[in-house]
């Protein structure tokens, strides 16, 4: 028995009572708290700076710093922070508790109207909580790193309020016990995006990423609300317990409802994850700053799909076409980013395609009924991935930095500009190379366990019944290039960026530096949870192998295990249905076989992408650059994705608005209605010709008015 299960088993005999939550309404209002203090201090700081720019006094500082700029640096992480506090008193508590059934806190009626009932109310269970632990967890270092990061922002108060409502409507969407209160949440997270990604909405391209992203989400949001409307007419409610459970007899297997509901639902998680064919704003959310890239990333936002199909798993089991379809969806995304990630030079921007193609492995997990297996990836993502934003913010920080210290004009986020950089920035790029290795794939590394467990389950559904055999082959055998892919690209981002000689130049070498301790000290949190992450849902039969330290590495299955009370029914379905899945290994050897076939692939993938990068000659992006040609081109271009939906999607709305203004409302509405008011005036015009105030004038036109009466009396 490892040290972990020990552990589980001492928690249990401690507490042999029931879970009884510990302030989880204080969970969900210190965010909003650090909101509207951060968000007043920001109101007060802009009056009081027009004020003193009008007069000229020099304002009020503490140790060197405006106060309305010192004070967020404490409410912001604090706030999250406490926050983590409180939702880890919880976890342990409900670790020590055998919990079957969902925890639901009620605190007032929301909407009652005729039939419908909805409550503002929380729902405390396996799943929520082990959202609710990586958002506050790796939300508060992404808070703390904030702190050095944007220190010498002129909206530094309104970032931190923008930050910790963004946390705030992530904890609504994740712990909410219904569907609305989901989608409360749902569209804060898109809100708080549209305000983040274009926070400097000064320069206009980041503040059309921010409205790219708002508008996209709203495609998705629109399927999310007709699930919401079919739900209700099906069950006569909205919340969780009573669809999940009344789902079997509510809805047939396969039927029009089920189908309908799952694929409206997987449409909100097409947006809200940045899936195919609605995954194009996410690469332009890299215009905000870097720690909202990692919060968006990691944390918070785009995991918001992947959970709401873990949370209806029930649902999809009951709909295997649209169960097919998230797990289709996951692996062509899965391999569609991974080739774009492999032709970027923007640090930020591989990184970008590089979360949309892991988020389509976490839809393949839960897409073949791997439920446990799609919140492992979801978690040990948000480590690894946090933690590459992060050190790539480090990096850009230092870069931005020395250029600007020699007036170089030269793009600090562009991986052909660096070169070198583990000699001046040693912390950052260990970092960062362990998060490259769990990303690719590599024991004993968190993404080994989880990303290759989701691949393994794709393998093993390729035997389920329902006809759906063939399909989970062929998305299983684009898992395995997407695997393979990722660990090319992450290898060439950490060798274009660390090794080989400093591109930069020797005047700005000089001024290359280490990150401060507020943003390594994240950086070393995060690495350490990139190596143990994964040790948390380990095979029977891995933990016994040479994958498993012989025993000395304290790994289990506990995850799975878990989550359990959760995924269970769902799973329960499936196996019912298709006959079961994941019953054999997909090689034969089981999983200690595959384990070492997939870590042997991605080290001998990783060490020729190395040497292969290592032996380019790359030169600094400047304007005389060689351009690009063949797949490359296409590739660097995105498959030129955007510009199609610019072609076929945004210049014919643009044209047809245009239109619209032109003709219809210029023209027609307003034309109508200023011809009215034309006749109108002709009339007053006319009659105005009639008042010359004359009295004989009055006199002779009543007079002929009168004998044309009489005229058209007599004939």
């Amino acid at each position: 028995m490892t040290g972990l299960e020990n552990a589980t088993v001492l928690l249990l005999q401690a507490s042999p009572g029931g879970y009884d939550p510990i302030l989880p309404g204080l969970i969900l209002l210190l965010p909003l708290l650090g909101f509207l203090a951060n968000g007043a201090l920001g109101l007060i700081g802009g009056v009081r700076a027009a004020e003193e720019l009008r007069s000229g006094r020099e304002p009020a500082r503490h140790e060197g710093r405006p106060l309305t700029h010192t004070l967020p640096t404490w409410i912001g992480p604090a706030t999250i922070g406490l926050a983590f506090v409180l939702t880890t008193a919880n976890f342990m508590a409900m670790l020590g508790a055998e919990l079957t059934d969902p925890i639901v806190r009620s605190y007032w009626m929301w909407m009652a109207t005729g039939t419908l009932g909805v409550e503002a109310a929380i729902q405390l269970d396996q799943l929520s909580m082990i959202m609710m632990m990586v958002i506050t967890g790796v939300g508060f270092l992404i808070h703390v790193f904030s702190v050095g990061y944007m220190k010498d922002d002129p909206g530094y108060p309104r970032y931190f309020a923008y930050l910790n409502l963004f946390v705030f409507f992530m904890l609504i969407l994740i712990m909410g016990a219904n569907f609305p209160m989901m989608f409360v949440g749902w569209e804060g997270v898109g809100l708080c995006s549209y305000l983040l990604i274009g926070f400097w909405f000064q320069d206009r391209e980041k503040a059309d990423a921010g409205k790219k992203a708002f508008i996209v989400n709203r495609i998705g949001d629109f399927g999310f609300l007709l699930a919401i409307f079919l739900l209700f007419v099906s069950f006569g409610t909205l919340d969780y317990a009573t669809i999940f459970d009344q789902a079997p007899e509510v809805l047939t297997y396969g039927g029009g409802v089920a189908t309908a509901v799952t694929l409206f639902l997987l449409l909100g998680a097409i947006g809200k994850s940045a899936q195919v064919p609605l995954y194009v704003w996410l690469p332009d959310a890299m215009a905000g700053p870097t720690p909202v890239s990692a919060l968006i990333h990691a944390a918070t936002m785009v995991t918001a799909g992947v959970y709401l199909v873990a949370r209806a798993g029930v649902l999809f089991a009951l709909a295997p076409v649209g169960a097919a379809a998230v797990a289709t969806i996951g692996a062509v995304t899965a391999l569609f980013a991974a080739t774009i990630a492999l032709q970027q030079y923007d640090i930020k921007k591989v990184l970008a395609y590089s979360t949309v193609s892991q988020l389509g492995f976490m839809f393949l997990g839960v897409g073949v009924g791997a439920y446990a297996a799609g919140v492992f990836h979801l978690m040990t993502h948000a480590f690894f991935k946090a933690l590459l934003f992060l050190g790539a913010g480090a990096v850009i920080h230092s870069m931005h930095h020395a250029l600007h210290a020699t007036h170089k004009d030269w793009d600090a986020q562009d991986m052909r500009n660096m070169g070198g950089l583990r000699r001046y920035m040693p912390v950052t790029w260990v970092t960062m190379a362990i998060a490259t290795v769990a990303i690719a794939g590599i024991w004993p590394f968190a993404g080994f366990f989880s990303k290759d467990e989701i691949i393994w389950y794709a393998g093993t559904a390729a035997g389920v019944g329902g006809g759906y055999g063939a399909l989970f082959t062929v998305l299983w055998g684009m898992a395995l290039a997407a695997a393979v892919l990722t660990a090319i690209y992450m290898t060439r981002l950490l060798v274009m960026t660390f090794h080989g000689s400093n591109r930069t130049g020797d005047a700005e070498a000089s001024h290359l530096h280490e990150a401060p301790l507020t943003m390594i000290v994240p950086l070393c949190i995060l690495a350490v949870l990139s190596v143990v992450g994964g040790w948390l849902n380990v095979p029977g039969s891995v933990r016994n192998s040479i994958f498993g330290g012989f025993g000395l590495l304290p790994m289990s299955d506990w995850l799975d295990r878990w989550l359990q009370p959760v995924t269970q029914s769902a799973v329960d379905i499936r196996v019912a249905e298709l006959g079961g899945y994941a019953s054999s290994a997909p090689v034969g050897g089981g999983h200690v076989l595959w384990g070492a076939i997939a870590t042997g692939v991605a080290l001998v993938v990783v060490i020729l992408t190395a040497r292969a990068v290592s032996r380019q000659k790359i030169v600094p992006a400047t304007q005389d650059t060689v351009p690009l040609s063949g797949i490359r081109k296409h590739l660097y271009h995105k498959w030129y994705v955007d510009e199609l939906y610019d072609r076929v999607i945004v210049r014919p709305v643009v044209r047809a608005s245009r239109f619209s203004w032109r003709w219809i409302d210029q023209i027609l509405i307003d034309g109508t209605v200023n011809a009215v008011g034309g006749v109108a005036r002709g009339f007053g015009w006319f009659g105005s010709l009639f008042q010359t105030g004359q009295v004989t004038t009055y006199a002779f036109i009543l007079t002929l008015s009168a004998l044309a009466v009489l005229g058209a009396l007599i004939f």
